[in-house]
């Protein structure tokens, strides 16, 4: 199937290091459809859907947020930290989303495995069920993810 301007554009644009520092793909050769499709196969499995992924992460955030910077109890075993960035970031798609610099880390105590998502991967998930490819910095594994968020 050929593809289309706009999935060529986008697809140059996630690929690239124009909006954030080696791109959204990392060195995953699939497609971004592909990748999408993969990952939206592997949430329907978990029975969770990407809005109350998103809408789980923004939660565990916006508990973070008031302390700055400094770890956040959040239940028995998990805690958090928010660190905010100057300025904000723009979605790669087309259309005017932009959200915060701030990156939100979970962290087990026991094991200190952590976790870790941007306000732009929270609205990435949300409204484009992308999970991003991999290899790329803030790429995340839908089952690690919700492994990780909904025990808390």
């Amino acid at each position: 199937m050929k593809e289309s301007p706009q999935t060529k554009k986008l697809e140059e644009m996630l690929r690239s290091g124009k909006l954030a520092a080696g791109g959204f793909m990392g060195k995953d050769t699939r497609h971004v459809w592909e990748i999408i499709e993969a990952d939206r196969s592997q949430v329907e499995r978990s029975g969770y859907d990407c809005q109350q992924i998103a809408e789980r992460m923004t939660e565990l955030t916006e508990q973070a947020k008031p302390r700055l910077s400094n770890w956040v109890k959040l239940s028995q075993g998990i805690e958090a930290s928010c660190v905010d960035f100057k300025g904000s970031i723009i979605c790669p798609w087309p259309h005017p989303a932009k959200s915060i610099k701030r990156i939100t880390t979970l962290r087990r105590t026991k094991t200190q495995q952590t976790i870790r998502w941007t306000d732009l991967s929270i609205h990435l998930i949300a409204e484009h069920n992308f999970f991003e490819g991999k290899g790329s910095a803030f790429r995340i594994d839908p089952k690690e993810l919700i492994d990780f968020i909904f025990e808390t």
